[in-house]
């Protein structure tokens, strides 16, 4: 009986470490903010960030286990952070799917699922835990409800109309925060045409292609095959284009990015990423696709890690838009973080007035940094959302 009672305590603590002690510890893992030397603010950066509309194009924070309206000391997002930052508008992108020890190089064959563990962990519903489509619809429900119940502070915006109703709200109310919804990969589709309308009910308004890995629309820029967009792929293009969903480019192989912007009839997106010519990283598509992308009307929106810009401080943030700006001009540049996304960075996003001191610190106009800190990412949404 003493052996019995042993045993049963011995799982009920197996399960509370499962379930309550390993997704925050995994939390507090992956998306560290690391300490870094005090920045003098200047009074004219402090000014301008206060005006600024500010706009990011992909964070992960719907991913983890944290209540994404109240604040948090793990992490690098929440509505308490993103209102003291004055950030209006986020992109919270899905992720449905990453291998174990992935990499910028290689990826493929069978792997162990990190998000498996973790959809498990986090005890998300039953369907979750095999069905790529269903955990991108769960990860949307938590915005929803936050939505739902802070009709104050967040609104799910997935129109123009509604995009004009939220700027016409907080001319009034400065703390009031506009998300929208996107998948890392489509993967998340599972081989169906048919789930782009269900994501898109879903409110799903941006659809990157690919992640770590190739899938059934084509090649990872970190996958085995470097092949193009395949038949799937293409059909998975039209169909999102046709309810203008907005496509991201990042993590697609250059060949699948040639192919995109070959039948592509609207301009695309690169959510998260780096420019070679800054940073030659495995992870960056050549300057010369960037290019390509910004002739069309695209977005390049540039991250904060390592990976991305050689360097996860502001100052490298600032110095990867610059080089942007200047090989493609200002209106091309925007802000794409990756928050959440398994990174490690300096800041957090209570911080991003330090990227605005750092662009002012290397010469760029108010007016400059007005447009990459949040008024190219608004014009472009005005533009491509559903009217209604």
């Amino acid at each position: 009986m003493h052996y019995l009672s042993f045993g049963l305590t011995a799982i009920i603590i197996l399960l509370i470490a499962f379930f309550g002690i390993l997704p925050p510890f995994i939390d507090w893992q992956s998306n560290r903010v690391i300490s870094s030397e005090k920045a003098k603010i200047s009074d004219q950066a402090i000014n301008l960030h206060k005006k600024l509309f500010l706009g990011d194009w992909h964070a992960d924070g719907t991913l983890w286990s944290r209540d994404l309206s109240l604040r948090h000391s793990r992490g690098h997002l929440d509505l308490p952070r993103m209102q003291q930052e004055n950030i209006a508008l986020q992109m919270f992108t899905s992720v449905t799917s990453a291998p174990s020890r992935s990499g910028y190089t290689k990826n493929g064959g069978k792997f162990l699922d990190d998000i498996t563990l973790l959809a498990v962990a986090q005890r998300w519903p039953l369907a979750a835990w095999t069905n790529l489509t269903e955990r991108a619809a769960h990860q949307a429900q938590k915005l929803r409800d936050i939505a739902r119940v802070n009709k104050e502070s967040f609104m799910l915006i997935t129109s123009q109309v509604d995009l004009k109703e939220f700027l016409y709200r907080r001319r009034s109310n400065s703390r009031l925060v506009g998300g929208l919804i996107g998948t890392e990969g489509s993967h998340a589709l599972e081989g169906q045409i048919s789930n782009i309308g269900y994501l898109f009910d879903l409110g799903f308004r941006m659809m990157s292609l690919q992640h770590f890995f190739d899938n059934q629309l084509g090649s990872s820029l970190h996958g085995n095959s470097r092949s193009g967009l395949t038949f799937f792929g293409h059909q998975a293009l039209v169909e999102m284009q046709r309810l203008n969903i907005i496509v991201d480019v990042s993590h697609s192989s250059e060949e699948v990015v040639k192919d995109v912007l070959s039948v592509s009839k609207k301009p695309v997106v690169i959510s998260h990423t780096g420019f070679y010519g800054h940073c030659p990283s495995p992870r960056n598509i050549s300057d010369q696709l960037m290019k390509e992308i910004t002739a069309e009307g695209g977005l390049i929106a540039v991250g904060y890690w390592e990976g991305a810009i050689c360097g996860n401080t502001p100052r490298k943030v600032a110095e990867a838009i610059l080089y942007g700006i200047e090989l493609r001009g200002d209106d091309s540049v925007s802000l794409g973080s990756d928050f959440d996304g398994n990174i490690v960075t300096t800041f957090d996003a209570s911080g991003l007035v330090l990227i605005t001191q750092n662009l002012l610190d290397l010469g760029l106009s108010e007016n400059q940094i007005e447009k990459v800190m949040g008024g190219n990412m608004l014009q472009f949404l005005l533009d491509q959302l559903p009217t209604s």
